[in-house]
Order: C-alpha cells, then sequence, then structure tokens
C-alpha cells in the first residue's frame, strides 16, 4: 500500500485536517472514510470541519477518541449511525414498494417524501411542525459526552449559518452542545431555526460546506483531506422538476468551498506574502476522499435512514478511503492530490 514518507519503523507519521461535507443520510459514507483512516496509526488527526452531517461525525469521533482511542471512535461512529437508523424506525419516508424491488434507495416514489415536498412550498416547519421536535436531538444527546468532547485535544470546528446576518459562525469544542450540531444540520424546508445566544441558526452548508477557514488559523497540519458528498458536476443538463432541484442542491451546498479553494490557490500563486496565514493558505495540500455512487443519489436519498442503506453507504465509505491509501497514500505529507489552480479556469 503507498503510503507516507517511510522510516525504518514504518511511516512516518503525517499530521492531517479532515473536512467533512454534510449530507443527511449520505453522511454515512463519510463514516465509513473515517473508519477507514483510523485504522492507519501514521495519520495523526489535528483538526476536523464539519457540517451537518459532517459534523456530527466530527463530534462523534473526537469524543470517541478521547474515551478509548481509535478502536473507541470506530465503535462510537458505528453506534451513532445505528442510533440514527433506530430512530427512524417509525419514519413514514420510507421507499416504495417498486424501489425496494429494482434495488434503488431514492425516496422520489415515497407518498410520505412527495406530501412533504408539496407542503414545504405551502407551509413552514412552524406549521407543520409547531413544537419543533427533531428525533436527532435524543440520539445526539445520547451518544455524545459534550463535557468530555470539550477536553479534546483533536480540534473541532462546527459551521452554522446565522439567519439574521447570512454569514457562517464556526462553533469549537467548548462550544459544542446539541443544539450547536442540530443547527448546523437545519434545512430550513423542514426545521424551525435553530435558537443559540438569542440569534437562529440554520444548516452551515449554506455559508460554508465545510469551513476551511478555521483549519488554517488554528492547526498545524499542511495536509487536508476534503470527504465530499455533494458532487460538483453532474453529466447533462438536468429538465425534470426533482432533477432541477437536485443539481440546486448541489450548487448551493458546494458554492462556499469552491470559493474557499479558489483563494487557496490565488494564495498560492502569492506564496512570498509575509502574513502567516496566507503563507498557511499557500502551503496547504489538498486531497480529495469521493465517490461516483454519489452521483447517482438524489436529494431525497438524504432522507433515508434505513439500515440496510447506511450499511451500504458505509462499505462504500472504507472502499473509497482504502483506494485512496493505495492509490495517493503517498502523497500525504508530501504533495497535494488535487490541484486547486484548476478552480481558476474561467475566472
Amino acid at each position: 500500500m503507498a503510503r507516507g514518507r517511510k522510516t525504518a519503523a514504518g511511516p512516518a507519521p503525517v499530521k492531517i485536517d479532515l473536512a467533512l461535507q454534510g449530507g443527511g443520510a449520505h453522511g454515512a459514507f463519510t463514516w465509513g472514510v473515517l473508519d477507514r483512516l483510523l485504522e492507519e496509526a501514521w495519520l495523526e488527526i489535528e483538526g476536523i470541519s464539519g457540517t451537518s452531517a459532517g459534523a456530527m461525525n466530527a463530534a462523534v469521533l473526537a469524543d470517541g477518541l478521547v474515551a478509548g482511542g481509535r478502536e473507541g471512535a470506530r465503535a462510537a461512529l458505528a453506534r451513532f449511525w445505528k442510533a440514527v437508523s433506530e430512530s427512524a424506525a417509525t419514519s413514514p419516508f420510507r421507499r416504495g414498494p417498486l424501489d425496494v424491488m429494482l434495488g434503488r434507495w431514492t425516496l422520489d416514489s415515497s407518498p410520505a417524501f412527495i406530501a412533504l415536498d408539496l407542503a414545504s412550498r405551502l407551509f413552514s416547519p412552524y406549521n407543520f411542525n409547531p413544537l419543533g421536535l427533531n428525533p436527532l436531538a435524543d440520539v445526539l444527546a445520547a451518544n455524545i459526552d459534550f463535557a468530555r468532547l470539550a477536553r479534546s485535544p483533536l480540534k473541532v470546528f462546527v459551521t452554522a449559518t446565522n439567519v439574521r446576518t447570512g454569514r457562517g459562525r464556526v462553533f469549537r469544542n467548548a462550544e459544542l452542545t446539541p443544539e450547536v450540531l442540530l443547527a448546523s444540520a437545519c434545512l430550513p424546508f423542514l426545521f424551525q431555526a435553530v435558537e443559540i445566544d438569542g440569534e437562529a441558526y440554520w444548516d452551515g452548508g449554506y455559508s460554508g460546506n465545510p469551513t476551511l477557514t478555521p483549519l488554517v488559523r488554528d492547526s498545524a497540519a499542511d495536509d487536508v483531506i476534503l470527504i465530499a458528498i455533494n458532487p460538483v458536476e453532474r453529466p447533462g443538463t438536468p429538465r425534470t422538476a426533482r432533477d432541477i432541484l437536485n443539481r440546486l442542491n448541489d450548487v448551493s451546498f458546494n458554492a462556499v468551498l469552491i470559493k474557499e479553494l479558489r483563494m487557496m490557490a490565488l494564495l498560492k500563486r502569492l506564496a512570498s506574502l509575509e502574513d502567516p496565514e496566507s503563507r498557511h493558505w499557500a502551503a496547504l495540500r489538498m486531497h480529495l476522499i469521493a465517490s461516483p455512487m454519489m452521483v447517482e443519489l438524489g436529494w431525497s436519498s438524504k432522507l433515508n435512514a434505513e439500515w440496510a442503506f447506511l450499511e451500504m453507504l458505509f462499505a462504500e465509505g472504507r472502499r473509497c478511503a482504502g483506494a485512496f491509501l493505495e492509490e495517493k497514500g503517498g502523497n500525504l505529507g508530501v504533495r497535494p492530490s488535487i490541484d486547486v489552480d484548476v478552480l481558476l479556469q474561467g475566472v
């Protein structure tokens, strides 16, 4: 297997940061990637920036790492995703019989999803969910020790979007609570805004999915592995209403991340700047773990918490992480695996 720089004792340790995108149930793919990366003792995780499901993965991993090391983190992630599936056992969002028969994971034919899709265009969650209930609240409280997470040496950064200002706010370890994680995953058409310190917050994906800046400012690692869930490119032009909405979802939840990567590309060209933060941006080595499978999955499947679906995504995450380590693991600590300069083309 291709790995980082070798020493007589084996692979030299490499400090890395992780950037975890959000995407509902698709976050189980990230779970699989993390599970595989945690098997590699030479990879030392310094910081994790996450949004939505990525934020939850980050918090569970960091808490589990303090409680039981790498194996504790892997076990904690497995328990969390199992609890997510169990909490949705009575959910009306289930695949239709034809989709089950054909092995499709979409909820596009689910009567409950269709009803919600239509209702969300006429009513807000303040109408159809007046109590502001969210089944994930109990799951988070039961699976994360937030007092222990506050003491974790692994830096965790969670982004949520301030409804009033439209700007992202990054929460750090000592500020993390179940409400912060729910805010980071708060889709405004499904859930009421989450109030924190007198301000209302929506999904962090609107302002950073995930935010890279805190990894530059607060972490010494020069290698960032982006675990992507939302496809940057899809073939063809969407023509149906559902396909158009799927594509808009991709574009909106990738826009800020692409802008940050463009800034990195510009700073690489201005590497002589004296500002330490600018030099760190220029020195960052970006790496990517993603799956072509995500192109085949639409927005509705992000609400599918069936255990079989989560297991399939987990397995795909492990496979993609293994392929990355085999093909590009040797780049870690040495050179980037993706060329961010291509993002400047046409700008």
